[in-house]
């Protein structure tokens, strides 16, 4: 097993709970949430230029639509954000009959399609579920019966879809086939004890790259499930990566500060920082939302 580069902390930003690492190539930017300190930020690709805006509910990710606009999660549902005026206009409801739960992690496809979670806010009880919008307008539940959804994430032939499960350590695989629809769902990894999956990213070589929160690592697996890569950081709770940079080779990674007492926050004074690290192998490009 290869350890890669050392990341560094790009903006000490103090997100409570860092997620949705983006890069934006038409703006040459960083997008990512603060869900629980209900912001979004923004830098350039060395981490200058930061811009954050207040949102008004938690943010679970966002990303960039074709009509130049943005898109984001609150807890009820998908918003357009306007970063000129800093503006949430609402775009499409959804679950408003489970108030308890939020989104999580959102993923677009090479389609143009929206990929993204929900779940308990409580992080108890398994009221979470998949969804996919469809470029054509069309919001289908794709799988349910999570607690806490995670990184959704497509091999480069996009034929496989991963995605995660935290609290039970599990990251799933799904055949995607050509309509948006899953099937053969079945478990890629089961983590030890202590390695709680979150956020993922998978490289040009369909290798998936995992945040483990509370390990204070991401790692890197083959597609075969097969451990070749460690990236360890200076705190615990890692989150989201993303590739980016003009060659996509820049890992952009979330962390957060949740969870930690007083003391470990003391002996963790980056936690909730934004991190960077270069790799070997690019990235895949990102896709911006085709909304109807």
């Amino acid at each position: 097993m290869n350890i890669l580069t050392t990341p560094q902390c790009i903006w000490d930003v103090g997100a409570h709970l860092g997620e949705g690492a983006l890069w934006h190539a038409a703006a040459s930017a960083v997008y990512f949430v603060d869900i629980k300190g209900r912001r979004i930020h923004r830098c350039a690709a060395d981490g200058s230029a930061r811009r954050s805006w207040n949102a008004p509910g938690q943010p679970g990710f966002v990303v960039p639509a074709a009509d130049g606009s943005m898109v984001c999660a609150l807890e009820d549902g998908l918003y357009r954000f306007d970063p000129a005026a800093g503006a949430f206009a609402p775009l499409r409801r959804i679950e408003e009959d489970l108030p308890g739960n939020r989104f999580n992690d959102g993923h677009v496809d090479a389609g143009g399609n929206l990929w993204f979670g929900s779940m308990d806010d409580g992080q108890a009880a398994p009221t979470g579920a998949l969804y996919r919008l469809g470029r054509d307008g069309v919001l289908a539940r794709a799988d349910d019966g999570y607690i806490i959804t995670n990184g959704p994430a497509i091999s480069p032939d996009g034929k496989t879809l991963y995605h995660t499960d935290t609290p039970l350590r599990r990251v799933y695989a799904f055949d995607l086939r050509e309509d948006g629809s899953l099937a053969a769902k079945r478990v890629f990894l089961q983590l030890p004890e202590g390695s709680r999956p979150d956020g993922m990213a998978v490289d040009c070589e369909g290798h998936l790259w995992i945040a483990l929160f509370g390990a204070g690592r991401i790692e890197r697996y083959t597609a075969a499930g097969r451990l070749v890569g460690s990236v360890r950081f200076p705190c615990t709770n890692i989150t989201k990566l993303a590739f980016g940079g003009p060659d996509l080779r820049t890992a952009y990674v979330t962390t957060a500060w949740k969870g930690l007492s007083p003391a470990q926050r003391l002996e963790q004074p980056l936690a909730g920082g934004l991190f960077a690290f270069r790799v070997d192998t690019p990235g895949l490009p990102h896709t911006v939302l085709a909304l109807p």
